[in-house]
């Protein structure tokens, strides 16, 4: 519970470049783009587009990430902001158990909420943390799929799994998310596909978020937005 209030709570303090790569069943690159988030800019200038498909981006792109950014205001009517809920709003830290023990780790089983949402049905997906015990540091977090179910987007939702990497990046504050590798298999009338996503975040800074310039505070779990 404590190594992931503390990772959750710090996330939104970091800027980061990412470099998000989604490939299709196959192994064909569907899309692919290179993106400049600091979270201590005002929203519409937060999220800035490097590259798109490895060209620059254009006015369409441009004004993609701004909305998303201005998406992100916590002042805007909570009904333009609405979305599923995140991993972190689905766990139930507070029920978690030792899975696994070695000298240097812990391997924690967390519990799905019963009521967590159709993205996340608590009986199938099994979500574990590792937590080292130097420094009681989160180091991953695994979410796999135990058995199909289906969904209202989808369709029968086949295979699944994401292995989200923390790293501490300064020794003075918490782990943070550095990398995310996951993929989904899924068919909709019988007619079957698929995606793989590799994410990787690098140049991470720490700053002081521009929603902090008047104390707002962001929920912390609910950081942990995947």
């Amino acid at each position: 519970n404590d190594a992931l209030h503390q990772v959750a709570g710090d996330l939104h303090r970091w800027a980061y470049t990412e470099h998000r790569v989604l490939r299709d069943s196959k192994g064909r690159v569907k899309s692919e783009q290179i993106v400049r988030y600091d979270p201590s800019k005002p929203y519409a200038g937060q999220w800035t587009p490097i590259k798109i498909d490895g060209k620059e981006p254009g006015a369409r792109d441009q004004a993609k990430f701004r909305r998303r950014g201005e998406d992100a205001d916590p002042e805007r009517p909570v009904s333009q902001r609405r979305r599923p809920p995140s991993l972190g709003e689905a766990i139930d830290v507070n029920r978690s158990s030792i899975a696994e023990e070695t000298a240097t780790h812990w391997v924690f089983e967390i519990p799905l909420l019963k009521t967590a949402s159709e993205r996340f049905p608590s009986e199938k997906f099994r979500v574990q943390a590792r937590v080292s015990k130097e420094g009681r540091l989160l180091e991953n977090i695994s979410v796999l799929l135990r058995e199909s179910f289906r969904a209202r987007v989808v369709g029968k939702v086949k295979s699944g799994d994401a292995s989200l990497d923390f790293a501490q990046s300064d020794p003075k504050f918490p782990p943070t998310l550095v990398a995310i590798a996951g993929d989904a298999d899924w068919s909709i009338l019988f007619i079957g596909s698929g995606r793989s996503l590799e994410l990787k975040r690098t140049e991470l800074k720490h700053v002081k978020p521009y929603a902090e310039r008047f104390e707002v505070k962001i929920g912390t779990l609910k950081a942990i937005d995947f």
